[in-house]
């Protein structure tokens, strides 16, 4: 996945299996601070939490149980070698139990935030029909992604970021976010009351990390917005570190979804009033070809539109 950097992803790991932030700090060999500070910065740029009481029992949640499969593959069981000896093997073993009828597997492609945005009708949909299996995939951003994605049968249902309809592949939109820009409360532009074209011109751009799929559907909206933005003076996918900066003064940053929700509840942290409306974000579905062939496919692209 692209979009938490590699040391969070690390610390979510050695989380999962330590089972307690304690033991992963140790492990890890950094502080307690560190590791709760690493999965609360995660947890913010994906939109959602990842363990019920983190300081604590570090229980995952629904989400994090799925975001855990989803990067690292956990929970997949190894087989015992073909011929292992077993010890006090019985003189007649026991009948095998009965095997489980297979269940339907469908994979459901999404950024992470909007992951986010199902999780619990993720989890009512799965619970109301236990012969499916949801899987997630957390690498796909845009048109593009989807379109390989669906087309190379690595996903059955994609949600993408866009600016518009794309040509591929056939989408219905889902809803829209609004991107705004954010910047310390004692920058000079949060505290004007219209902020113009013009202002931003000699305001540096803190931005996400160039290989976030996020970054690449922000820069195409400003760059339709027309903003003069020179090359962003910070880049970075550890949210401590652009909250830092931006109250430190140094420069504005774009978000939109749960990331600036949650921008914008911070101390410290304005969203500027700007003159000119930026292109909205929109959310689109797509559907692999033969979901006609499978209807659960079919019924869970619509459970989740609705």
């Amino acid at each position: 996945m692209s979009s938490p950097s590699l040391r969070q992803l690390d610390i979510f790991a050695q989380m999962v299996a330590a089972g307690s932030a304690a033991r992963c700090a140790q492990d890890l060999g950094l502080d307690l601070g560190e590791v709760l500070d690493g999965i609360a910065a995660l947890e913010m740029r994906l939109g959602y939490r990842l363990f019920d009481d983190p300081a604590g029992a570090a229980r995952l949640t629904p989400a994090g149980r799925k975001t855990a499969q989803a990067m690292m593959q956990l929970g997949s069981d190894t087989p015992s070698p073909a011929g292992a000896a077993t010890a006090e093997a019985p003189d007649s073993p026991a009948p095998p139990p009965p095997a489980e009828p297979p269940r339907e597997g469908i994979i459901l492609a999404a950024p992470a935030p909007i992951f986010g945005h199902f999780q619990d009708a993720l989890a009512a949909f799965e619970a109301a029909n236990d012969d499916i299996a949801i899987s997630i995939d957390l690498h796909v951003h845009s048109a593009r992604d989807a379109a390989t994605a669906l087309a190379r049968g690595r996903a059955d249902i994609a949600y993408f970021y866009a600016l518009e309809e794309p040509a591929e592949p056939p989408s219905r939109y889902g809803w829209s976010e609004p991107l705004n820009l954010y910047a310390g409360s004692g920058h000079r532009l949060a505290r004007a009351e219209m902020v113009g074209r013009d202002d931003i011109a000699a305001t540096p751009l803190l931005a996400m990390e160039p290989h976030n799929g996020m970054r690449q559907i922000v820069d195409a909206a400003l760059a339709r917005a027309r903003l003069p933005f020179d090359a962003p003076a910070l880049e970075s996918d550890n949210m401590f570190e652009i909250m830092a900066a931006l109250r430190d003064g140094a420069g504005c940053f774009a978000a939109f979804g749960p990331l600036a929700r949650d921008l914008g509840r911070m101390s410290g942290i304005r969203r500027l009033a700007l003159d000119m409306p930026l292109p909205a974000i929109e959310i689109r579905q797509a559907v692999g070809a033969d979901a006609a062939r499978k209807p659960a496919v079919d019924a869970l692209a619509e459970f989740l539109f609705l």
